[in-house]
């Protein structure tokens, strides 16, 4: 299983604009095809409720409350329980599923993004968990750099961040009298 693709979900999930289902639909990728075809306008106010419990995460794992974010998380795998199963077509298609067969989108799509961020926190730390140091921006992010040094989302709120900086600097600079 690729624990860091599950633990990208919660990820995702948290990032993700949840207006309705169009929105929800378009948290889905190429590979999660199927939910995207299966998912239902009750599965909205779930993965509402579950974006929000998961940013908390996020929150409690960078302000350094990693006893919280461990019972949050836990609280969640209670909610949407992992139990893995072999799923494919033939020896050479071969891959795990997180739920059982024929559990709901929301489900399979939670139960991996919990489990997933949970291996994550228990493999790297809940300091490896990062919210976007851009004021306006807000996503969250796992810092996989080799030093835990990430501060930004992404390249482009950094370069944002940083133009901002720099013009204010100079602006600060114009307006002091030499």
């Amino acid at each position: 299983m690729n624990f860091d693709a599950y633990a990208r979900t919660a990820v995702d999930l948290v990032n993700a604009e949840l207006g309705d289902l169009d929105g929800l639909r378009a948290l889905f990728g190429d590979e999660q095809g199927w939910m995207r075809d299966e998912v239902v306008e009750k599965d909205v106010a779930v993965f509402r409720r579950a974006q929000r419990r998961l940013r908390e995460v996020f929150e409690h794992g960078t302000t350094g409350h990693d006893g919280d974010a461990v019972k949050e998380l836990n609280s969640l795998l209670e909610m949407f329980p992992v139990q893995p199963r072999i799923s494919g077509h033939d020896a050479a298609d071969w891959h795990m599923h997180v739920t059982s067969r024929g559990s709901s989108v929301s489900a399979e799509y939670l139960a991996g993004a919990a489990w997933g961020l949970s291996v994550w926190l228990c493999e790297y730390g809940s300091a490896r968990f990062g919210i976007c140091a851009d004021e306006r921006c807000g996503n969250v992010y796992l810092d996989t750099s080799s030093n835990n040094c990430r501060r930004f989302c992404s390249e482009r709120c950094a370069t944002r961040s940083h133009v901002a900086a720099h013009r204010a600097r100079k602006r600060a600079q114009t307006l002091t009298p030499a």
